[in-house]
């Protein structure tokens, strides 16, 4: 009997087995591969890969896991995770996946908001860097060796432990992994006095598609341009960064002023779109704007958040906010000296004196579902369209918005240093996060579009031709390759949003590292001249 005259039904059930067998097949072979190019080491294999019937599988793709959209029972899994503890182990898988066809996915925070370091809809295999976390500090040098598994808030602490007049620009997240943090931009409060992470990069390491362990000097000022800010995860595997460390004095200041609709927030965010980017470069002051009961029962209204950090003490931050911020209100009452370091706990919405052992927490399971999107605002947005924005986000409830100030640093550094090209001209950047709780397809559905009508309001009101997103805010909503294809079309629609006219420089350096696309994912970076690549 011919296939074609089967059932339906019929021809998916033998497809499914065809494709498990296949998929089981391709699992042997890396598992039979991979013992023969690792280092010798008395760790077991069963330490360092697992496999869905491991006890111990599910946890571990959960625990780092920040996104309930990507927790579903018909999200697709890994065949394997690989739980790498030296750099032999990354070596082994990318030469045992690329020998036996499979793909591989790598997470180093697990906050990748589309969920691309953990899901693939084809075969694949989770390599895994928690366990390469090591921080070697050099304060005589001021500089640090970061492997991509340590997470920021491990950063903070062990800089602390050294020194209390040294810190990192790097973000609030106090989970996010060095490794993908980092290689996509790594913005936070210090940016407008010192830049982004990834403009504080010395040296870094990283495993190449032939499994090459290379650093600066051997990898090229091409490769290490790419890798800052344009995704290493489209190049190969970072191991570790070589990081510079910046000056802060020891005591900075942190204050919070919340204002509501009825309290003139709509006046101050318009002012404060005016000012934020003139202010000194050591003040930053982030706006955050979202929905809250008000003071009638049954009615909600907008609570805007103006959080604020300065390299220096209260009498003078004071000084400063009222000559250029006057309709603030900014009072020493507001306001918190405390070490640097502290204030990365502030930061993260820890209680003034938490203990500075959060910082080393470890990544929970997720507890929201969420989709994240971005902007770049280059001219003030008209107060009747503020009015309008939260008209909008009111109906919906479940958005909050945060717009974080660009000027200083940011402003200084060329678009093309680096791949990350959102520098100069750019008044602040916009996160729109839509969350909620709610179960189920039609739940997902509801709120996800939600985030897109807001988007869709705000055209008018942000960069254009591109309009520009950031890459550590992932978004597939503005162009997206599936996960067994590359089409150049596609990449370039996204690849202009993220990277502007850094993308072609981009692509040429990835067909020369990596030809034949194997480290690839929804929105990596393509080889030149592919149409469609399987």
């Amino acid at each position: 009997m011919k296939l074609s005259s089967l059932p339906i039904a019929i021809i998916t059930i033998l497809l499914s087995i065809v494709h498990a067998t296949s998929d089981s097949s391709s699992l042997d072979n890396f598992l039979q591969c991979f013992p023969n190019h690792i280092s010798q080491s008395s760790t077991p294999i069963s330490s360092l890969i697992f496999t869905p019937d491991n006890r111990l599988f599910t946890s571990l793709l959960l625990n780092r896991t920040s996104n309930r959209r990507y927790t579903t029972p018909t999200t697709p899994k890994p065949l394997a995770i690989v739980a790498a503890q030296n750099p032999s182990h990354v070596q082994a898988t990318i030469i045992c996946a690329k020998s036996h066809g499979l793909q591989i996915r790598i997470r180093s925070g697990g906050h990748d908001y589309e969920g691309l370091s953990y899901v693939s809809q084809v075969p694949f295999i989770v390599l895994d860097m928690f366990d390469l976390n090591s921080i070697q500090i050099d304060i005589r040098n001021e500089t640090a060796l970061v492997q991509a598994g340590a997470t920021m808030g491990e950063v903070y602490y062990n800089v602390a432990k050294e020194s209390h007049v040294h810190a990192f620009p790097a973000g609030i997240g106090l989970t996010l992994g060095a490794g993908g943090h980092i290689s996509g931009g790594g913005y936070g409060n210090l940016m407008r006095k010192y830049g982004l992470s990834i403009d504080n990069i010395v040296d870094a390491e990283l495993v190449d598609v032939n499994g090459r362990i290379l650093n600066r000097k051997t990898m090229g000022e091409d490769l290490f341009w790419a890798i800052r800010g344009g995704g290493a995860a489209s190049f190969g595997v970072v191991l570790s960064w070589k990081i510079r460390l910046v000056s802060v004095p020891p005591q900075v200041t942190v204050f919070g002023v919340k204002k509501t609709l009825e309290e003139g927030a709509a006046d101050l965010l318009y002012k404060w779109q005016l000012i934020a980017s003139e202010l000194d470069e050591d003040l930053f002051v982030r706006v955050r704007s979202l929905v809250i009961n008000g003071i009638q029962e049954g009615k909600k209204t907008i609570r805007v958040f103006f959080i604020g950090q300065f390299l220096g003490k209260i009498d003078r931050l004071v000084s400063l906010m009222n000559k250029s911020f006057p309709e603030l209100g900014l009072k020493e009452s507001d306001c918190t000296e405390m070490p640097w370091v502290n204030s990365t706990l502030f930061w993260a919405d820890y209680p003034i004196g938490t203990s500075l052992d959060e910082l080393l927490a470890q990544h929970k399971r997720p507890t929201e579902f969420f989709k994240s999107k971005s902007d770049y605002v280059k001219e003030p947005i008209p107060k009747s369209a503020i009015e309008s924005m939260w008209k909008l986000m009111i109906e919906g409830e479940k958005m909050r918005m945060e717009w974080n100030p660009y000027g200083g640093k940011m402003h200084e550094i060329s678009p093309s240093e680096t791949p990350f090209p959102h520098r100069a001209g750019n008044l602040f950047l916009v996160q729109y996060y839509t969350h909620w709780d709610e179960e189920g397809v039609q739940e997902i559905n509801h709120y996800m579009k939600f985030s897109r009508l807001v988007y869709e309001f705000m055209a008018p009101y942000v960069s254009k031709s591109p309009r520009e997103a950031f890459l550590n805010y992932r978004d597939l909503d503005i162009g997206a390759n599936p996960s067994n294809a590359t089409s150049m079309e596609a990449a370039n629609i996204y690849g202009r949003k993220y990277f502007k006219d850094n993308f072609e420089r981009l692509v040429q350096v990835k067909t020369w590292v990596d030809p034949d696309n194997f480290f690839k994912h929804e929105q990596s970076i393509p080889p030149h001249l592919l149409q469609l690549q399987n």
